[in-house]
């Protein structure tokens, strides 16, 4: 069964979610993301014309990011986020016009307002309202979308000692429940929330793995789910396993491996897909909703 949703966005726009997935383009404007940090920072103009190749491939969203989340990353202040995201921000609106829907992907207040000041669309939200309450206010005030994005523990911490969870789908379900009455209470409204159970961040592989398997338990919350495996360390430890490699595959070697994972989310009721390879994803998609609606 395909569930449709349909997600408001600024400016009278409408995104569908349903029975086409949507592909949410990732561009990092940092120094150190673990797979293209650098690439795009600290030069305006090639993050904006890899926001050109993102929006020419198909994306139907692009999620612009100040902050690396890496494990063991260390945060930045606000104002150096700012003047990360912000130049890209006014320079694709000035470049693209208003069509293009711009995520920002911050888990701060005043990053994520100034944003949207700017042209931004959407706040893709780490931990949610969990590092900075006010989130939840910009929210509220602005109307616009938010990405629940699942996470145990902070990027510092997240992959230290023991991972347990009683049951992780539970458990992750849970928090969402937390987040998500939290925002209405703040004056948010629920049909504003997307839900993404943050693989990689806080799990172990065989939890991820387990993430993905019973994806569709999270249907029950009657909200779009996004995923984002895109070249994740995980997949470089199965492909490791699997072919008895001597050392994990760095993220240039984990594309299909990605695709193959996203497959199986998709199927399982994943709505969203966040991806650094938009082109190649955008194809298998296709299939993939072809074989969904057949």
């Amino acid at each position: 069964m395909t569930f449709w949703h349909h997600i408001g966005l600024p400016r009278g726009r409408m995104l569908a979610v349903g029975r086409r997935t949507l592909v949410v383009g990732t561009l990092n404007v940092t120094p150190d993301s673990f797979y293209d940090g650098g690439r795009f920072f600290p030069d305006a103009q090639k993050a904006i014309a890899r926001l050109g190749e993102i929006l020419y491939q198909g994306a139907n969203i692009v999620d612009i990011g100040g902050e690396s989340t890496r494990p063991g990353s260390v945060p930045i202040s606000a104002e150096e986020e700012l003047a990360r995201v912000i130049p890209v921000i006014n320079a694709a609106r000035k470049r693209f016009g208003p069509a293009p829907v711009i995520s920002i992907d911050t888990c701060k207040s005043e990053v994520a307002s100034r944003a949207l000041e700017a042209g931004g669309d959407m706040i893709n939200c780490l931990g949610g309202t969990l590092f900075d309450q006010s989130v939840a206010r910009v929210a509220a005030e602005s109307g616009c979308p938010i990405v629940i994005y699942h996470i145990r523990g902070s990027p510092r911490t997240m992959q230290e000692g023991e991972i347990m969870y009683e049951d992780i789908i539970g458990d992750i379900k849970k928090f969402f429940e937390e987040q998500i009455a939290f925002l209405i209470k703040s004056g948010a409204r629920k049909e504003q929330c997307i839900i993404d159970p943050g693989i990689g961040f806080g799990k172990t592989v065989a939890q991820n793995l387990e993430i993905i398997r019973r994806l569709g338990e999270f249907k029950t919350l009657g909200l779009p789910i996004m995923i984002d495996v895109s070249r994740k360390g995980h997949l470089g430890v199965i492909l490791k396993d699997a072919f008895g490699m001597s050392e994990i595959p760095p993220p240039e070697e984990r594309l299909e491996a990605g695709l193959a994972e996203t497959a199986v989310a998709v199927m399982n009721g994943a709505g969203m897909v966040r991806t650094h390879d938009v082109f190649e994803t955008r194809k298998f998609l296709a299939v993939i909703d072809a074989v969904r609606q057949a």
